[in-house]
């Protein structure tokens, strides 16, 4: 394997055990057998277990970000772009390797001391935000920047809290409910 492509297939490798299984439960050992590379090889790549998880969630949204904004922008205008992230999110439910929000798996892992992966988190979080900001401006007529803010500001914590639900009760009624819930965020707004 290329350098390139062996750094890739670590990353993916210990992904998804960090997805899976978890970050705290996932040992290095375990990667190394996973990855069938030596540990100097690994530590030839990353430095720690903590960039090798930066690197994983960097790929990992990087990826989810592509993907929904491929999904929403082959939606017809409007409604269906402003509630295609539940669809999508629907989607993920589907697939055999959903395990909920890989960024809130993590959050409940971490310990005060791992800041760098936190604020890992939090600039992914706020780029998901803004992202569905540009969905709301894009798919509404004459909404003021406040408007904009509190209508993707509420379809983030639905997405949010039915990721995360929808995990907890292995059901995706959550993502329903959210789903159903969303369209009054942006009632009496001119939808295009």
């Amino acid at each position: 394997m290329q350098r390139p492509e062996l750094h890739r297939h670590i990353i993916t490798t210990a992904g998804n055990l960090f997805y899976s299984q978890g970050y705290n439960a996932t040992g290095i050992n375990e990667i190394i057998a996973k990855c069938d590379i030596a540990k100097a090889t690994l530590y030839s790549h990353f430095k720690s277990k903590e960039d090798l998880c930066i690197a994983y969630l960097e790929q990992r949204h990087e990826v989810f970000i592509q993907n929904l904004k491929d999904y929403v922008g082959r939606r017809k205008s409007g409604r269906n772009q402003l509630l295609a992230v539940f669809d999508f999110l629907q989607d993920l439910y589907r697939s055999d390797t959903f395990f909920g929000g890989w960024g809130l798996r993590l959050l409940g892992e971490l310990s005060p001391k791992q800041t760098r992966i936190l604020l890992v988190l939090r600039k992914q979080k706020k780029e998901f935000l803004l992202f569905l900001g540009e969905v709301v401006s894009e798919n509404i007529e004459n909404v003021s920047k406040a408007e904009i803010e509190k209508i993707s500001g509420g379809l983030y914590l639905l997405f949010e809290g039915a990721i995360m639900e929808s995990h907890l009760f292995k059901n995706d009624w959550p993502i329903y409910l959210a789903k159903s819930i969303a369209p009054s965020l942006f009632a009496g707004a001119k939808v295009k």
